[in-house]
């Protein structure tokens, strides 16, 4: 993994804790992963996304809605998606259609 990207600085810095990267729940961690072996790959242009991702977050504090919780990685999540369909690794309704299939399956298999 490329060391500028983990070095990023900014409103796109991913949270850290003493230097280490922070996750609160398992598909944070994923969604960090996934991203980052996209990157790897080719697949993903980096600046793409960090443009999607600042957006994201500049989205997200323009709303003003009382009581929405702030996430860090639902933004990185929303940036990952909006960043494959941009870039023609996927389309939108094969992420519509995905989601709604993993929405469906019952709570505590998320490893299937």
């Amino acid at each position: 993994m490329s060391e500028d990207i983990l070095d990023a600085t900014g409103v796109a810095a991913p949270p850290r804790l003493n230097g280490e990267l922070v996750f609160e729940a398992p598909w944070q961690r994923r969604v960090f992963g996934l991203t980052m072996a996209l990157v790897d790959a080719g697949t993903l242009d980096y600046e793409s996304f960090r443009r999607n991702l600042i957006a994201e977050i500049n989205a997200w504090e323009r709303s003003g809605r009382p009581g929405a919780e702030w996430s860090y990685y639902r933004c990185w999540s929303r940036a990952l998606e909006s960043s494959l369909v941009d870039q023609n690794a996927v389309s939108s309704t094969e992420l519509e259609t995905r989601a709604k299939r993993l929405a469906a399956r019952p709570h505590g298999h998320d490893h299937t």
